[in-house]
């Protein structure tokens, strides 16, 4: 494990097993990992590898079979504001519309109308909604649900937002947009995350620090320091520096992903 002196979230020996009718499966070994207050952090390994499991354990949504998860210093056992996820699957209230639904955690958490609106209109600016907040989610494209997805997390200002493949629906050309967006609010709110995802030049793009997993039981392989300026565009995806590091997460996933591909169990 890194040191922990700093960190805003730590993962310590975490292990889960889920029990089947015909069989145990371990998802994840003792994996063990630090995120840094305002750190934007991706995990890239091959599928099955415990990803959206890690997840969901900081999510409160899963208890760890052993090791445990603290943010700030305080165990995670259950679901909390402090947290906040956007899945790739599109998890909106389809009977709300795009201002109801980013107000949605504001009022279960008893917030006043003119405190919830604030909130709303500063994101609907923010992430591009505008013109849309009072269309329902029938009539949004997949990239402006996920826009709306994203504005309802960060609405209610959790500190670590978990984001579990979520441009991983989309089409290259709206995937490519909604990571710079991302990267823009990022700059603004400068939230700690927590991003699963299987692209390479996704991961390399968005983060500060990648962590490479290894196949079933997943454990961490290796943590790569992204060195890219903050200020990140789709042209520096062109760059030698990017394509540097592109390739030395390429060299280190691959064995992974061959022992992914051939294992039965």
């Amino acid at each position: 494990m890194t040191d922990t002196a700093q960190a805003r979230l730590i993962i310590d020996g975490v292990s889960k097993t889920f029990t089947g009718k015909d069989r145990q499966v371990t998802a994840l070994a003792e994996a063990s990992f630090t995120v840094k207050p305002s750190e934007f952090v991706t995990i890239l390994g091959p599928s099955g590898c415990g990803k959206s499991t890690i997840l969901k354990i900081v999510a409160g949504l899963e208890s760890p079979t052993s090791g445990r998860v603290l943010l700030d210093g305080r165990e995670i056992t259950e679901p909390g504001r402090d947290r906040g996820m956007v899945f790739q699957t599109y998890t909106l209230f389809p009977w709300l519309s795009v201002r109801e639904n980013i107000e949605f955690g504001l009022d279960v958490a008893g917030k006043t109308r003119q405190e919830r609106q604030e909130v709303s209109e500063h994101y609907i600016d923010k992430i591009g909604l505008r013109g849309f907040e009072n269309f329902f989610p029938r009539d949004l494209s997949g990239g402006m649900k996920q826009r709306v997805a994203i504005a309802r997390a960060l609405a209610n200002d959790p500190e670590v937002l978990l984001m579990d493949e979520p441009f991983g629906a989309l089409d290259a050309q709206t995937r490519t947009v909604m990571q710079e967006l991302l990267l823009d609010v990022w700059d603004e709110s400068h939230k700690t995350i927590l991003f699963v995802t299987h692209d390479v030049d996704e991961a390399v793009f968005i983060g500060d620090t990648i962590y490479i997993m290894t196949a079933r039981p997943g454990r961490i392989k290796a943590r790569i320091e992204v060195d890219l300026p903050n200020q990140r565009t789709f042209d520096l995806k062109l760059s030698e520096q990017f394509t540097q590091i592109k390739r030395q997460v390429m060299r280190l996933i691959r064995e992974e992903a061959w022992k992914a591909a051939n294992t039965n169990t």
